[in-house]
């Protein structure tokens, strides 16, 4: 008996040292290091100005309209984000809907132009007129008032921090007849800017 247990201690014992013997085949050396990148998001936000003030007359309707009549409202668009814009286009709709909006031809007619500096006001609400003492663009040649993704020009808000000074003027053609008496329509206007291209940054 006391030889068996001298062969099983042996045993044990070389057990013992095959493992040891094994953890020490796959033991290796290690190195780690870091870096923190901090990173965010920017913001494509474009605004109107202050509803109710020249900054933004668009809400002012107009009635009593005649053939050959025309509204004129001012309206300030800004980019207040931190990003500049690829592209800004204007989608307008009505509801209620007339003839004053279906009619292609002799329904309203819109044009927008762009004042370097803001424009100025003139006339007793709702019939305002407008000048500019700068430079006047054109942003959006004459087109029937309701259309949908109808793209910007020369505009400065494509860069953040930059407002346009637009001038919104709606026609009704000389050419209008009987069919468009006694019309209304809602005229809503909505504005999409568009980030500008991806860039590396």
């Amino acid at each position: 008996m006391p030889s068996r247990r001298r062969v099983l201690a042996s045993l044990a014992a070389l057990g013992a040292a095959g493992a040891l013997a094994g953890l020490g085949t796959y033991a290796s050396f290690t190195s780690t290091t870091q870096a923190s990148q901090t990173t965010s998001s920017g913001t494509v936000v474009v605004a109107l100005g202050a509803t109710g003030a020249s900054t933004n007359r668009l809400t002012v309707g107009a009635s009593g309209l005649v053939a050959g009549d025309t509204a004129q409202r001012s309206v300030d668009l800004a980019n207040t984000g931190n990003q500049g814009f690829a592209s800004v286009a204007l989608t307008t709709s009505a509801s209620p809907s007339s003839a004053l909006d279906t009619d292609t031809t002799n329904g309203l007619q819109m044009v927008i132009d762009r004042c370097s500096v803001a424009w100025t006001e003139a006339g007793a609400s709702p019939a305002f007129t407008y000048t500019c003492t700068g430079t006047t663009s054109s942003v959006l040649a004459s087109t029937p008032v309701v259309g949908a993704g109808m793209a910007l020009a020369n505009l400065s808000s494509l860069t953040a921090g930059n407002t346009d000074h637009l001038r919104v003027t709606l026609t009704l053609p000389a050419g209008a007849g009987n069919a468009l008496q006694n019309q209304s329509s809602t005229i809503t206007y909505s504005f999409t800017a568009t980030q500008r291209a991806a860039t590396s940054q």
